[in-house]
């Protein structure tokens, strides 16, 4: 097919309809009549409509180990623009919605396995009646911000709406402690780490026994995520759970409870304490975790604990998720100058990322300065204990595995688990070509991840009505 250019207010006209600009219009016009559409189509469908995804360039042949013939071979010479593009799997969804989709899908299987157990993912059923608890660790206050309190009304004197912009902005930007806070942020995680060593303290307290007999006896694993708070402060929401000392197989002993671990986990908290150094002009600080600790058991058999579901749900929301809630930037900031260049970003936000350009100088082992976008923050969003369940890499492995089997099956190829001496020998080479879309690449990939998505969710909600059925036509007698 050939491309003929069209008239200004036509590309005009049509940016107005699809809500972008023509230069996206006239690019999407391009890409559409370009040689090899239907195939890009079904690449980037492959990718789950992945907004920026990774270009390869190379080939793969797969010989008969027995005789040398050739059973399979491809090459990305055939392919558009001879380049094979993949899913770049990154977790933001600011940055790729689709992939992003897919951690949190992975995100909450792993949590959930944690909670009821299963046997595919490694976890027995047992671990359901485990002692567990949705726990959440908050900052402590840098200073006075506007918010919606119970009582309904600002300290302040107004009575804010949900999504009013000055939620989580101090009430006296003059008088906020920003040093601390991009300072507590930047000490988040190892004020979590000495929380997991003081909780087995506090544990080998109230069950009156040594540390070195909890170890024989209890195990402590945990899956936990961090949020940003609107005020810009980091917070964690965790599953704590109590095994027996082989893990989640194992049955904790009879002292372990979720009213012990209630009160082990508040008094391990407020023991926490960590000194940063006096630097330059800034003092020396302690940092501690703030007064407000949410301890909720979770469990599914009555209406009085959190359902493990939604607990899964809520974790995997937030493991896409960075410092959005703040208005700050996604990516990491070459000098303060960037800012002048970012539409809309919040003055409170603003301070927050110059007071880490600030700090970094004087506390330059702390990399505040490459975490300036992140408010301080240079932790990991998600994070377990090594037995709380199953792992990311596990959970990817295994689909990789199956998408293979797929490709196999169709291409006449024997199955690696059926054919344990390896009667195949696989050749390949691969190099990186690039990466992203072109601007109306871009339109037509967000289009196609939209379709898949709703798709998934159109099948997900017929495959509950159907269970939903099951379950009348079973209590019908049916």
């Amino acid at each position: 097919m050939t491309a003929f250019p069209a008239a200004p207010d036509t590309l005009t006209a049509a940016a107005t309809r699809l809500g972008t600009d023509p230069l996206t219009v006239a690019d999407l016009l391009r890409v559409a009549c370009a040689p090899g559409f239907e195939r890009w189509q079904e690449q980037v469908r492959r990718t789950g409509g992945c907004a920026a995804p990774i270009h390869l360039q190379g080939w793969t042949h797969v010989k008969d180990k027995a005789t040398g013939q050739t059973l399979y071979a491809y090459s990305t010479e055939a392919e558009p623009g001879g380049r094979l593009r993949v899913a770049c799997g990154n977790r933001r969804a600011s940055r790729c919605p689709s992939c992003a989709w897919t951690y949190a899908g992975d995100t909450y299987h792993l949590i959930r396995a944690g909670l009821v157990g299963d046997d595919r993912k490694g976890v027995t059923a047992s671990v359901r009646t485990h002692p567990k608890v949705f726990a959440t660790l908050t900052a402590p206050s840098f200073g006075p911000v506007h918010n919606r309190p119970a009582s309904g009304r600002c300290r302040c004197g107004a009575v804010h709406g949900e999504g009013a912009a000055e939620l989580g902005t101090p009430l006296d930007p003059e008088r906020y402690d920003y040093a601390s806070a991009v300072l507590w942020n930047n000490h988040a995680s190892e004020l979590w780490r000495y929380f997991t060593i003081y909780l087995r303290r506090q544990l080998a307290k109230l069950a009156g026994i040594t540390q070195a007999a909890l170890r024989d006896a209890c195990r402590v694993s945990f899956g936990k995520v961090a949020e940003f708070q609107r005020r810009g402060a980091v917070h964690f929401h965790a599953i704590v759970r109590l095994d027996g000392p082989g893990g989640p197989d194992t049955a904790p002993p009879a002292w372990a409870t979720v009213e012990l671990l209630d009160t082990a986990i508040r008094q391990a908290a407020a023991r926490v304490r960590l000194e940063v150094p006096p630097a330059g002009p800034f003092p020396a600080r302690i940092l501690r975790w703030g007064a407000q600790v949410d301890v909720r058991p979770v469990g599914t058999d009555d209406g009085s604990e959190l359902d493990d579901a939604a607990v899964a749900a809520y974790v995997a929301k937030y493991a896409t998720k960075a410092a959005e809630t703040t208005g700050t930037v996604d990516r990491r900031i070459g000098e303060l100058g960037e800012l002048d260049r970012v539409p809309g970003l919040p003055a409170h936000t603003r301070r927050l990322i110059e007071a880490c350009w600030t700090l970094g100088e004087h506390y330059p082992g702390r990399k505040l300065r490459e975490w300036a976008h992140m408010l301080g923050f240079r932790g990991h969003f998600s994070t377990k204990s090594r037995r709380y369940s199953t792992t990311l890499g596990a959970l990817r492995q295994a689909r990789a595995d199956y998408r293979a089997r797929q490709e196999r099956a169709e291409r006449g190829l024997p199955d690696p688990d059926g054919d344990p001496e390896g009667s195949t020998l696989v050749l390949a080479h691969w190099t990186y070509a690039g990466h992203g879309h072109t601007p109306g690449e871009s339109w037509l990939a967000a289009s196609i991840a939209r379709d898949l998505r709703l798709n998934r969710e159109i099948a997900r909600e017929e495959l509950a009505d159907l269970e939903t059925q099951g379950e009348d036509s079973t209590w019908n007698g049916c």
